[in-house]
């Protein structure tokens, strides 16, 4: 009895020797395999932009992959009487699964990036770039998260005591789908409202946007918020669903030009004709305006004062910020060097009598 336990126990780890140097094998084997259809789709994609993105963002990924494909073949082949052989066998097809989900997340986000690359933002006009970027990382966030719990799903489903438990719910499905409907009901929200964007387009990325009185860029948009950049260096984190639930303003819907206002005040004696040529000069002298409109009218007639405002144009709404604090400090120093008594004052009666602007100037003067 004891001969033939010896005997059993020297085959066993004959066994086990010959698995473990089959196992080394296969990984040799899928590591040359590998690294060799790495070279040919890579020269085969050569010309392909989307293809070579893909195929470069496959190769970790498909790396491991191959790897376990080969374990599996080994272990499959192997004795069953071998120490923990079953245990082996359903770990390395958990692993299997994780790489192919793995191997689809790569996949789609290699798409995504292949397309983006022939869409530079660094462009006058992107406003077309703007577009796919936002459709592109949005729908392939959407698509990667359906692939990580598909793939989640099947490697539950390797395991017995999660098939019985999705038997039980399955069984139950009426108050547990409504349970979990309503716990799932932000996530599922934000995955429609994400969709309804990448389609609809009332956002992209790098739009100027106004929420709440804030002005911000579209910084990024993820499957559950969007990051907007604020002037100051803040960020504002908005979910999605609120972009599809209220209003906003978007300053670069279809065009990034935009008309930039300035308002002065002035007394109702100042003259109209040197004040709009001065705002035609100060615009020409301006690198931020684009020429297509400067005009100065008077838009309010109040109790003391008249308002005038300044329309301007500019390519951009930060060229527009600029271009409009450049002509208002003109103005101003304009105003107050060639017709300084006509600067909005208060009048009042002296004396009975109605007091003038060049009445009230040593009055007014420092000190």
């Amino acid at each position: 009895m004891e001969t033939q336990w010896n005997a059993l126990i020297a085959w066993a780890d004959v066994a086990v020797l010959r698995l473990a140097v089959a196992a080394t094998v296969a990984i040799v084997l899928a590591w040359i395999a590998h690294r060799a259809a790495v070279l040919v789709l890579t020269r085969v994609t050569r010309g392909m932009p989307v293809a070579g993105t893909v195929v470069r963002f496959l190769r970790p990924a498909a790396r491991w992959w191959l790897m376990f494909v080969a374990l599996q073949l080994v272990w499959q082949g192997a004795p069953d009487t071998i120490l923990a052989i079953d245990s082996i066998r359903h770990l390395n097809s958990v692993l299997l699964l994780a790489c192919l989900s793995w191997m689809g997340i790569r996949a789609v986000a290699g798409v995504a990036q292949g397309v983006i690359d022939q869409y530079p933002l660094n462009v006058v006009d992107n406003l077309n770039a703007r577009r796919i970027h936002t459709q592109a990382r949005v729908l392939s966030r959407t698509v990667m998260v359906v692939i990580g719990l598909a793939g989640m799903a099947l490697m539950l489903m390797t395991f017995p005591g999660a098939r019985q438990f999705g038997t039980s719910l399955l069984a139950s499905a009426g108050v547990v789908g409504l349970v979990v409907g309503m716990a799932a009901q932000p996530v599922f929200g934000n995955m429609i409202a994400g969709l309804q964007l990448a389609l609809a387009q009332p956002i992209r990325l790098d739009d100027v946007l106004i929420v709440d009185g804030e002005w911000g860029r579209v910084e990024s948009i993820t499957g559950t918020y969007v990051v907007l950049a604020i002037w100051d260096q803040r960020r504002l984190i908005i979910p999605l669903r609120w972009f599809i639930e209220n209003p906003f303003q978007n300053w670069t819907r279809t065009s990034s030009e935009i008309i930039g206002t300035v308002f002065l005040w002035t007394d109702y004696r100042i003259p109209m004709a040197p004040l709009r040529a001065e705002c035609q000069r100060l615009c020409e002298a301006s690198p931020e305006w684009d020429g297509r409109l400067c005009k100065l009218q008077v838009t309010e007639a109040g109790e003391h004062s008249m308002q005038l405002r300044l329309l301007a144009t500019a390519s951009d709404s930060g060229k527009a910020w600029d271009l409009r604090c450049f002509v208002r400090e003109g103005l101003i120093a304009f105003i107050a060097r060639e017709y300084p008594q006509y600067l909005p004052v208060t009048r009042a009666e002296l004396r009975g009598e109605l007091a003038t602007p060049a009445d009230m100037l040593p009055a007014m003067a420092p000190g």
